[in-house]
């Protein structure tokens, strides 16, 4: 069940309690800084349990969706519906920044995994608290929860001849823009068949640039392909 919604309009400093939320399918929630057709992380779905066992005050996780259910158990890929319409996809779990120890010392290190999960939305509607909850299974492909094989796994949807930008590359993988200085040294332990599919902005490049279209339409093929282990720092 939703416990509590919250939408952080572009240039506030936090998330604001709301009555209801409007969900846009393939975007996110109405108002939200985050409403992205092409990120992962759309929405942040966190658990009344994580707030018990942290002791922590109302929206210190900066939850989108606060759930009296305890999601981290579920799958990648998992859909949710919430309400009789709305459904949300499950990405992968929300790492813990800085701005976590305001609420506590080292809350961050502390709170590990269990900040939440991102998410993305499937179909749309108004969603309350109350609604209820449940998860319909898993319909989508998963996504690791570690960025590097994020990475790998964009770079792997881009088509052939095509290139994608750093910039976009991290808005795709769901990771602050920051992680561009890693990409080169990341791009070589990957190996020879990455390094030319990802470039600087000003980089010149015959070659056509990929915008991420299509990546989030995946249903089945990363799902049934092997595990891809973590790239070596």
């Amino acid at each position: 069940m939703i416990a509590a919604l919250s939408i952080r309009p572009p240039g506030a400093p936090a998330p604001e309690r709301v009555d209801c939320m409007q969900l846009i399918a393939g975007s996110g929630a109405d108002g939200d800084r985050h409403l992205d057709p092409l990120s992962p992380r759309q929405l942040l779905l966190a658990s009344t349990t994580s707030y018990a066992a942290l002791d922590l005050p109302p929206q210190a996780l900066r939850e989108n969706l606060l759930l009296d259910d305890d999601i981290d158990r579920l799958p990648s890929g998992t859909v949710l519906q919430i309400g009789e319409h709305a459904q949300v996809r499950l990405m992968f779990a929300c790492e813990a920044c800085g701005r976590l120890d305001l609420h506590g010392a080292r809350l961050a290190t502390r709170i590990g995994a269990r900040r939440g999960i991102l998410a993305r939305v499937v179909e749309g509607g108004v969603i309350r608290p109350g609604d209820p909850v449940r998860a319909l299974g898993q319909r989508f492909a998963s996504w690791p929860h570690d960025w590097r094989v994020r990475i790998a796994q964009v770079l792997d949807a881009v088509p052939p001849g095509a290139v994608v930008e750093y910039a976009q590359l991290a808005r795709l993988a769901g990771i602050q823009s920051s992680y561009c200085r890693a990409f080169p040294r990341l791009l070589r332990t990957l190996g020879p068949g990455y390094a030319g599919k990802a470039i600087a902005a000003r980089a010149a490049c015959p070659g056509p640039r990929w915008n991420g279209a299509g990546l989030f339409d995946v249903t089945d093929a990363w799902a049934s392909a092997p595990s891809r282990p973590a790239p070596r720092p």
